[in-house]
């Protein structure tokens, strides 16, 4: 009955019925652009701009704009798009998902909707997952977008602040997503508003968009700065971690990956490290380290999750396989697994500026993608980035044969099983590319074939340097590639001749992913273009996925039955069971990727309002006017809080002594000025004699000198105090989860704490700036310096959200505020204490 409702309104036929009638139009006019001259063809670039000027909009332009790119792909590139082409380029310019199969030809679809949003000349930025694929595209796509006069940048890592900016100013801009998002932090970290590269940000094409929206959601990019820290800890904790068992001193639970200290196992600590009790204040960074340094021991394999390079740990993208040079574990994670594999530990960071993937691509005007696997996430598209996911049809009918999964009771009888099946392919001269989860996997399987002698590629994440070349040459005869789950995405697969007729290119799984799209990406390998091919996963009762969720049943079943392990089932039951368990994992991941944007939320609002202000800062010749609004809230604040019971009754001299201390030059006020006033009176006779002063400072500096002195402190107020901010969040989010045992909401009380402690840093930046600008003396070499030199890290986040170490700060709070904790109390009766 389901199956006729969707039928009936699947709201994919409506979405394909809308852009069909785009794709008309834009075939009606396919003679008119075949018979303009090259000339003709070209000046519509500036026809099309003149209309947008005049008042029209891009959809009243977009099925001209549309064949004219048609017509010049064909004269430049010798490609000329298919109708399902233009439906997937309808989808994007709508702000969508088109998700395309493997081969259907993504990169030219692109082309169509990349040409008609770059025409308003906002700049339109084409995301993709590598450096590899930024040039290859720029480079082959950017000679269609010059002949129709267009301009193209591509925009690197390795590139200087002027080419970065020149690169942006582009038309169209090819760039990775990680590029882009690091751009965006240090433009919002720069000293003159000349330094900044980026355009704001108006409409991005993400090709790969599932890899980027969600598989690296929960990856923040982090621009850090050192941290002292010392060593020694982790190695004292590390011999300590070793001596623990299993059961005995602590649980590791297989489902969530967590590992939680016994009873036992806090006794043993506390005996160890001769204290009294593990869980009070002043032990939080040593119980901190022993569950770090727990999990770096049992739930962290070298091989599978990092590999030790060069007396160095890398970490292994559990979603490609690929080594991730340069982004370290957060949280002193990776200075766990440095202490575990008897590594030099590396100083940890404090964060200097972040954001999430999320919350970076959120703010562009209008987003689309492209990927051949996005269906079985559309409601996380949909509800986080707003997004609907369109299933573009195949230009040909998909031939390819995808197998029910083979089941066995063991790892080796499966690993056995699937080399056999390579080693015969293999030998009637079948291509076969062989898909493992692991690196350990891929040398499993390449052990088998060295043993038989058949000669076969390696590629994991130990061997990616030829990974384009290795991929591009899989579809030849008799080629065996082994390759970890999603390597050479972006490049196809094209059969060699002969191959068709031998039944195309064979898919051999060794492992179900817990997430279905990464399954589907494999499968997409083969059978591009209408081409033949087969698909055939291997699993077992030991794998991962089975036994997270409960493969007990299945292995008695076997066994009552007799089924020794050379019997594999092969049944669409269990194939169906091991879907639902993906099912299962995909709506965790979702659910804890969405409750990290929650919380991202808050500092993203934050972050704005910052970031805002800062440009204001940068933008405007003449800043006093903000200095004054500081310097007035500041005073307010001041007399308000010196007035105690009494409207009348004031400690005067307490606010004589502040006034000096901060804004004023010793001796310019008495006692006696501030008596006998109201709070009112006071506040507008201390204003007065700041402005007197102001302008007195002002005539002593001349003009031009004191405007740069006002950006100077500002900056270094704004930029001081949002770091000291960034990681007291960071501080408030690692351990914001106990709240849940006090029957909060640990989200409610982050919002709300996290809102009293930036309220608390928007009135210390007001204080700092207003104190340096009355206060300070000026030197000569007046020039506004960094606060802090920042480097680009990009740690793989680890199940709870970006976490740092603490610095040391001192407190601005007086023993008679409230407790910035949020007790209730007084700072003095409670953690004024220690």
């Amino acid at each position: 009955m389901l199956g006729l409702l969707n039928k009936i309104f699947d709201p994919n036929k409506k979405d394909l019925k809308r852009l069909g009638k785009v794709a008309d139009q834009v075939e009606a006019l396919q003679p008119k652009m075949e018979a303009m001259s090259e000339q003709e063809l070209q000046s519509m670039t500036a026809q099309f701009k003149e209309r947008l000027a005049n008042g029209e909009t891009l959809d009243d332009i977009q099925a001209e704009a549309f064949a004219v790119v048609r017509e010049a792909a064909k004269r430049v590139l010798g490609l000329h798009p298919f109708r399902v082409q233009i439906l997937g380029a309808a989808a994007l310019h709508e702000g969508n998902i088109a998700e395309m199969k493997t081969g259907e030809g993504k990169t030219l679809t692109s082309t169509l909707a990349v040409y008609l949003n770059a025409l308003t000349g906002k700049g339109v930025h084409v995301v993709t997952v590598n450096e590899y694929l930024a040039s290859r595209d720029a480079e082959e796509m950017g000679m269609l977008y010059n002949y129709l006069g267009l301009t193209v940048g591509l925009n690197l890592n390795s590139m200087s602040k002027e080419e970065k900016a020149e690169a942006y100013q582009c038309d169209i801009t090819y760039s990775t997503n990680n590029e882009l998002g690091f751009d965006y932090l240090r433009d919002n970290m720069v000293l003159y508003k000349e330094h900044k590269v980026q355009r704001p940000l108006h409409y991005a094409v993400i090709d790969e968009v599932d890899s980027i929206l969600i598989d690296e959601a929960r990856t923040p990019l982090i621009i850090s700065g050192q941290a002292a820290k010392s060593a020694d800890l982790y190695q004292l904790v590390n011999r300590f971690v070793i001596t623990l068992k299993k059961e005995e001193d602590y649980t590791y639970d297989e489902t969530t990956k967590g590992v939680t200290l016994t009873e036992a196992g806090i006794e043993k600590a506390e005996q160890a490290f001769n204290i009294e009790n593990l869980f009070d204040l002043e032990h939080v960074t040593l119980n901190h380290t022993i569950n770090q340094s727990l999990k770096a021991h049992v739930s962290m394999q070298a091989d599978v999750d990092y590999v030790v390079q060069d007396g160095k740990v890398v970490i292994v993208d559990s979603f490609t396989g690929r080594l991730m040079e340069g982004r370290r574990y957060s949280d002193g994670l990776h200075q766990a697994i440095e202490a575990k594999e008897g590594l030099e530990i590396q100083n940890e960071s404090m964060t200097l500026a972040t954001i999430t993937f999320q919350n970076y691509f959120r703010m562009y005007e209008k987003l689309s993608g492209m990927t051949g696997t996005a269906k079985t996430e559309e409601e996380e598209f949909r509800n986080i980035y707003n997004m609907n996911v369109v299933e573009i049809p195949t230009n040909r009918e998909i031939a390819r044969e995808d197998r029910p999964d083979l089941i066995y009771s063991t790892m080796e009888g499966k690993f056995k099983a699937a080399a056999e099946e390579i080693k015969e392919r293999h030998e009637k001269g079948q291509p076969v590319l062989v898909g493992t989860v692991a690196i350990e996997t891929s040398e499993i399987i390449s052990a088998f074939l060295k043993k038989w002698k058949v000669p076969h590629n390696v590629l994991n994440a130990k061997n990616h340097e030829k990974e384009a070349e290795i991929i591009l040459n899989a579809g030849q005869k008799g080629a065996v590639t082994i390759a970890t789950n999603m390597a050479g995405r972006g490049t196809d697969i094209k059969l060699g001749e002969g191959v068709k007729e031998l039944g195309g290119l064979a898919v051999i799984g060794t492992e179900r992913h817990e997430s279905r799209r990464i399954d589907n990406q494999l499968r997409g390998r083969s059978g591009r273009q209408g081409d033949p091919g087969v698909t055939q996963f291997y699993l077992s009762l030991e794998d991962d996925l089975m036994r997270r969720f409960g493969s007990e049943q299945m292995k008695n079943m076997m066994t009552k039955l007799g089924m020794d392990d050379s019997t594999p089932i092969q049944s669409k039951m269990v194939s169906r069971s091991v879907e639902s368990a993906q099912k299962r994992v995909e709506g965790n991941n979702f659910d804890s990727r969405k409750r990290l944007l929650q919380y991202d939320d808050v500092l993203r609002q934050q972050r704005e309002i910052i970031y805002a202000e800062r440009n204001e800062v940068l933008e405007l010749e003449n800043v006093r006017p903000i200095l004054e609004g500081m310097i007035e809230r500041v005073v307010t604040q001041t007399v308000h809080s010196a007035f105690e019971g009494e409207e009348n009754e004031y400690n005067a001299q307490g606010l004589l002594d502040y006034v000096h201390a901060n804004l004023l030059p010793e001796g310019t006020l008495t006692k006696s000025d501030l008596e006998g006033k109201t709070a009112e009176e006071l506040v507008e006779f201390i204003l007065k004699q700041v402005e007197l002063r102001y302008d007195e400072k002002e005539e002593e500096l001349g003009e031009e000198q004191m405007r740069e002195f006002e950006k100077v402190v500002l900056l270094r107020a704004i930029d001081t105090k949002w770091m000291d901010h960034i990681d007291a969040m960071d501080q408030l989010r690692s351990g914001i989860h106990l709240r849940a045992y006090g029957q909060t909401d640990p989200l409610r009380e982050y919002q709300s704490e996290g809102f009293a402690m930036f309220e608390m840093m928007v009135h210390a930046i007001a204080q700092d700036a207003s104190k340096y600008v009355m206060k300070a003396e000026i030197r000569n070499n007046l020039e506004r310096e960094e606060v802090a030199k920042g480097q680009a890290v990009n740690p793989k986040e680890d199940g709870e959200g970006p976490k740092q170490k603490p610095v040391r700060r001192t407190s601005t709070v007086k023993r008679n505020d409230p407790c910035p904790c949020g007790s209730g109390k007084k700072y003095k009766n409670c953690h004024g204490k220690n």
